[in-house]
């Protein structure tokens, strides 16, 4: 083979080239190579450095590119959210507008020369608004503004008209199509005997009030009070009885009674009561609010208003009954009542309640908490006085002295007269005798001055109250004839009874008045209690046990019947048991001077005199009266 390989290169075609032809091409295309590499080198490099620049430029876009898409989705964004916060505050405003019931007065028209005397429409608008805001101001009342059919609240304000179209003018085309607003329109203008003044409240015809130029303040005030009336009539029948327009103020009641929707009905029945015991008539004040309570006995201040009536009429069960209905109910609460209002009558009541029930301590606590309560300005002057009587049914003379003397300085007659009163039945706690019969003539003067309602008091409380001092003083003729036309429904006049037969020693004359007292109020431990106490006088001390047991029953958080079961028992020997009486009404009446002294006596009569010491010398801190003193002494 490598013969044949030889042969092959040794053979020469006629038509090669030479060995030199053939070198010199094969140097030729060497060259050419060369430079065609050279070439493709360069291009390379070209094409590289274009690639980075063009890289370099497309990197730029693109970086630009995302920028620029950047900025549009912020763009985007912000007009989303411009178009969000226009469309929200348009919802707002549609929200404000659906929801507002304020009250707007607009620009009276007046006379040309009013207004080149400075009194422009705007200056007319703005002193009726004065007005309404003094009336609002000068009316108390527990009922919730957002209970009235025409509601303004504290959003009072006089309209000044703009000029062109403004927000403000959306706002008022809202709420003049969404919303509750009452608007006050009206004029002034001359007539030929002087001016005339008209307000209008929306489209109600209103009346119009004429005099002379001088009397311009007075038809003002006359057309507000019209405003007033068209809008709040409930509102505007308070604020007449407040200021001595009783006759006035029952018109509008009366009118809200026979024609106005149920819930101004049920007010209405409210203040109409309000108005008739202002005036003394109790019994026929608890008729109406009665009627409130059939129609509408979701009204939760009827009941309060209903038991107060009932107490003041002496009737001891019915007022524990309708209380004990409010609480209740008020589980449900009442939203026409201000809720600042609603928790202060709920603690008031509760108050009542708890006194009603022998329970002082119970009530002592609540009054306090009430007396922390914010917007009980118009409660405060009775529940101060209140804590006097509480205090001193707890047998605590400490603490109704302090509380009395507590009281703000007042000059009031109304407030004078409930505080003497006040003094007296707590003097009645405290067996303060002489003292309740010397402030007879000062209480009965002041009662006297307020005509009927007067005299109702003084036949109702008054004398029952002077009658028991009396009797217990020995002066049994007089506190006879103060008993004598006492109203046969009232129960303290049944117990005082009983209590004058029990001290003239009558026993049978006393167990007839202490059973009626006891039939007229069984519910209620006060009757049962001063049935013992008559027993325990006349020396029945199983007959008083009893007694003193339905009491505690009645009331098991009331001290007295407590107390008085272990001084039957002592009388019965049995000290051992009235130990255990004496330490429970400890827990009801920790301050009661004559209960320590008794508490000692049943130690003492029990072998267990340094126990015995320690209570005498509690009681020595505490209140007693001249004969526990006397007592006192010879025991201790």
């Amino acid at each position: 083979m490598a013969d044949d390989n030889d042969d092959e290169i040794g053979r020469v075609s006629p038509h090669s080239p030479s060995a030199a032809e053939a070198m010199a091409l094969h140097a030729a295309s060497r060259a050419r190579a060369d430079a065609y590499l050279d070439e493709q080198t360069e291009l390379a490099r070209l094409q590289k450095e274009n690639l980075i620049e063009q890289n370099a430029f497309e990197l730029s876009h693109l970086k630009w590119r995302r920028f620029n898409d950047q900025m549009r989705g912020v763009m985007y964004i912000v007009g989303l959210l411009v178009v969000l916060a226009i469309f929200g505050g348009l919802c707002a405003a549609v929200w404000s507008a659906a929801r507002s019931d304020g009250l707007v007065i607009e620009a009276f028209s007046v006379p040309p020369d009013f207004t080149a005397k400075g009194l422009t429409g705007e200056v007319i608008a703005s002193k009726i608004l004065d007005r309404l805001q003094a009336f609002q101001a000068q009316t108390q009342s527990n009922r919730a503004s957002s209970s009235y059919a025409n509601n303004w609240g504290d959003d009072i304000k006089v309209q000044i008209p703009n000029t062109g179209v403004s927000i403000g003018d959306l706002n008022r085309y809202l709420r003049s199509w969404l919303g509750h607003e009452t608007r006050i329109s009206g004029n002034v203008y001359r007539t030929a005997s002087g001016i005339s003044v008209t307000a209008r409240a929306g489209g109600s015809v209103s009346p119009t009030f004429s005099g002379s130029e001088a009397d311009f303040d007075k038809l003002i005030e006359q057309a507000a009070e019209s405003v007033y009336r068209a809008t709040q009539p409930y509102r505007y029948a308070v604020y007449l009885g407040e200021h001595g327009r009783a006759n006035e103020s029952r018109a509008v009641f009366n009118q809200l009674i026979a024609d106005g929707p149920p819930l101004e009905r049920g007010w209405a029945y409210i203040g109409l009561a309000n108005d008739l015991q202002q005036s003394g008539k109790i019994r026929e004040a608890k008729v109406i609010v009665s009627r409130t309570i059939a129609e509408r006995p979701d009204l939760l201040l009827a009941y309060g208003n209903l038991a107060g009536y009932e107490g003041n009429l002496q009737h001891d069960d019915a007022a524990v009954a309708v209380l004990q209905e409010f609480v209740e109910r008020a589980k449900s609460g009442d939203t026409s009542m201000g809720a600042a209002d609603f928790a202060a009558q709920f603690s008031n009541n509760k108050m009542s309640l708890a006194s009603g029930l022998g329970d002082y301590r119970g009530a002592l606590s609540f009054a306090r908490s009430l007396l922390a309560k914010p917007g009980i300005a118009a409660l405060e002057e009775g529940v101060r006085v209140q804590i006097v009587q509480i205090c001193a049914g707890m047998h605590d003379g400490s603490c109704a002295r302090r509380s009395y003397v507590g009281l703000s300085p007042s000059t009031n007659p109304q407030v004078l007269l409930n505080r003497i009163g006040t003094l007296q039945i707590a003097d009645t706690s405290l067996e303060n005798w002489k003292e309740i019969a010397a402030l007879q003539n000062r209480e009965t003067a002041l009662l006297k001055s307020m005509g009927p309602a007067g005299e109702f008091f003084i036949g109702e409380l008054e004398r029952p109250i002077v009658a028991r001092a009396k009797l217990e003083l020995g002066d049994f003729a007089v506190a006879e004839s103060l008993l004598s036309d006492c109203p046969a429904d009232n129960d303290l006049c049944m117990r005082t009874r009983g209590q004058l037969k029990s001290a003239e020693r009558k026993w049978g004359a006393a167990e007839f008045w202490f059973a009626r007292a006891a039939r007229d109020a069984p519910n209620t431990p006060f009757g049962y209690e001063a049935w013992g106490e008559g027993l325990l006088k006349k020396g029945d001390l199983d007959g008083a046990i009893a007694k003193f047991e339905i009491a505690h029953n009645k009331g098991p958080h009331f001290a007295d019947p407590l107390e008085y079961w272990g001084e039957a028992l002592i009388a019965k020997n049995r000290s051992d048991l009235a130990l255990a009486k004496f330490e429970e009404a400890n827990k009801y009446a920790p301050n009661w001077g004559r209960l320590h002294l008794k508490w000692g006596e049943a130690l003492w009569w029990s072998g267990r005199k340094d126990e015995a010491r320690r209570q005498f010398a509690i009681a020595s801190t505490l209140y007693l009266t001249s004969a526990e003193k006397a007592e006192l002494s010879v025991l201790h």
